[in-house]
């Protein structure tokens, strides 16, 4: 367990992988009465650990970013150990745009990295909307991108950010889940709430946030630009132009395939480059 404050302990679980890093970061906010941010897996010597540094006292209430499993799976055990109400933004396809609602529906587009399709809070967080307790206060932001009910979490000038911003590495955006419009317009505004620090639910804290926000849009530019220079070459679907641009271990291409597919998306809404077919995962693409 590290202590980031007296009043913010953190408990990450044991759940390391290229897409979690470390493993997934617990927070625990406050000493009588205790808000959990993101309870992480359905591990029990996670959630025993979550429940040891409560000590002695009492879980309130339980937040969660996103319904991906590494995030909201230890969500209901939790709940039911404490009686803690979990709070979201709303059940997994909650937030979702009606480009990428028509595109699960038409084009068969369904990302499943992770989803936690039995997620369900107990209620439902606005954007902008407060929670106040008697030790804390935490601010809902709604943040999609990596994922359309995605919020972030404001208490005092920290953020809690989930997927959104990491600092060893980009997140993944993998339709219909993700949406590139969306993330980049979440990185606005989470940098125009101009944050001390940001709390990543993997990996360490982003100490320096407007540095590594700008870092963060410049590779999705510079991966923009990449992608029409492949195509200005030769057409391709998702996973021809991953396999032409990434230069990165076999294992790791599927996640390289679906950030593809979110550039390509939006490339398309725009008019820059032009599908051959109904968008799905495997549709060709020629510029424009």
């Amino acid at each position: 367990m590290t202590h980031h404050s007296e009043a913010l302990r953190v408990i990450t679980a044991a759940n390391p992988s290229p897409l979690t890093g470390p493993g997934t970061n617990t927070f625990l906010l406050g000493h009588r009465r205790i808000a959990v941010i993101d309870p992480g897996p359905d591990l029990p010597a996670h959630r025993e650990a979550i429940l040891a540094a409560a000590g002695a006292g009492r879980i309130s209430h339980i937040f969660v970013t996103h319904a991906h499993l590494d995030h909201s799976e230890g969500a209901a055990a939790l709940a039911a150990a404490t009686g803690a109400p979990i709070l979201a933004f709303g059940p997994p396809e909650a937030g979702r745009s009606p480009l990428m609602h028509r595109l699960a529906l038409e084009g068969g587009l369904d990302g499943g990295e992770g989803l936690d399709r039995a997620f369900l809070p107990d209620i439902l967080l606005a954007d902008h909307e407060v929670v106040d307790d008697e030790e804390w206060s935490l601010t809902a932001i709604h943040t999609p991108g990596h994922f359309a009910g995605h919020l972030s979490f404001r208490w005092q000038d920290w953020i809690f950010c989930g997927d959104l911003v990491m600092g060893w590495s980009s997140t993944l955006i993998s339709p219909p889940d993700g949406d590139l419009a969306d993330y980049f317009r979440s990185l606005d505004r989470i940098g125009a709430e101009n944050p001390a620090r940001l709390l990543p639910a993997h990996g360490d804290p982003v100490e320096t946030p407007a540095t590594r926000i700008a870092e963060l849009a410049a590779h999705r530019r510079d991966r923009t630009a990449q992608i029409l220079a492949a195509l200005r070459k030769e057409p391709g679907d998702a996973a021809a132009l991953a396999a032409r641009i990434y230069d990165i271990p076999p294992h790791l291409l599927p996640a390289a395939r679906r950030n593809v597919l979110a550039h390509l998306i939006a490339l398309a809404e725009l008019g820059a480059v032009r599908p051959s077919a109904t968008l799905s995962a495997d549709t060709v693409f020629t510029v424009a």
